[in-house]
């Protein structure tokens, strides 16, 4: 009796009790593992295959989706460059527009110094000066001088109209005469303007 509760025992035991092959990946259960326990785990079984496809599928999906994002702005890129190579000569203009240079150190001089961009090596005077105080341009006459009667008031009330501007210049060779709203002055030869502290002229940039 003993003897057959025991081989009946094991045979439960093998039948039930025994772990699932498919966790063990020895593949699909056997045939006879039924009963309603069976049915159940083959059901979860079937959904969680159902959901591992669904999920592979997604990220397929997604994986597309990746892959375009990042293939459009490749194309992007090249319409970009074949436009900028038909426009070339506009793009480079205004490059060359935005890198406009300043004279370092800035000076004045006579009506012999000729304008242009002045640096240690090519000493020129600056003729695209701006005060920084009335915020003018200022301009500048050759072979003139101010009369010494010029004021404040004058300059402030005339700058910058030239025919009024004219009743206080006198003429004078190799001078120049240079104004703006609040200041003025009269330079006869090269003369760096950070020697005069005076004034508040800048490079406006040429």
């Amino acid at each position: 009796m003993a003897k057959d509760l025991d081989e009946l025992l094991d045979e439960v035991e093998s039948k039930f009790c025994r772990p699932d092959p498919l966790r063990l990946g020895m593949g699909e259960p056997p045939r006879g593992y039924g009963g309603t326990h069976g049915s159940d785990r083959n059901r979860a079984e079937a959904k969680e295959k159902l959901r591992s496809t669904e999920t592979l599928k997604k990220e397929d999906d997604l994986d597309s989706l990746i892959n375009e994002i990042f293939e459009e702005p490749n194309f992007d890129k090249k319409n970009f460059k074949l436009k900028s190579k038909s426009s070339g000569n506009t793009s480079v203009r205004a490059s060359i527009q935005g890198l406009r240079k300043s004279c370092s150190p800035v000076y004045l001089g006579g009506s012999t110094i000729p304008f242009g961009i002045g640096t240690n090596t090519s000493q020129r005077a600056c003729d695209h000066l701006r005060c920084i105080a009335c915020d003018f341009w200022i301009v500048s006459y050759n072979d003139c001088m101010w009369d010494k009667s010029c004021d404040y008031l004058f300059f402030r009330n005339n700058m910058p109209e030239f025919h009024k501007l004219k009743t206080k210049l006198v003429k004078k060779k190799e001078a120049r005469a240079y104004a703006c709203q609040c200041s003025w002055r009269t330079v006869e030869e090269l003369t760096d303007l950070q020697t005069d502290h005076r004034l508040r002229w800048v490079c406006g940039k040429h």
